[in-house]
């Protein structure tokens, strides 16, 4: 993950998760990390939103996701699986 300029470390999410850390790098890309627990395909899931528009997502389901800010797209099922 990139570095960060300010993290929210293990604080209380709702909807069935805990935030492992977030925080915008120099670059201005943003980035927010998720624990979903064991039961969750994918625990650790984050997302990427950056400075150039195009965002990913790895989501607790094990999907993938990416926009590249000027109107293409990808989604994989189970991380490409």
């Amino acid at each position: 993950m990139p570095s960060s300029n300010n993290s929210n470390n293990n604080s209380s999410g709702s909807g069935g998760y805990s935030y492992k850390g977030s925080g915008t790098n120099s670059q201005g890309n943003h980035y927010c990390a998720r624990d979903y627990g064991s039961s969750a395909s994918n625990s650790n899931s984050y997302h990427y939103s950056n400075a150039d528009g195009s965002y990913y997502y790895s989501n607790p389901n094990g999907s993938t996701y990416y926009n590249d800010g000027q109107g293409n797209s990808s989604y994989s099922r189970n991380g490409g699986k």
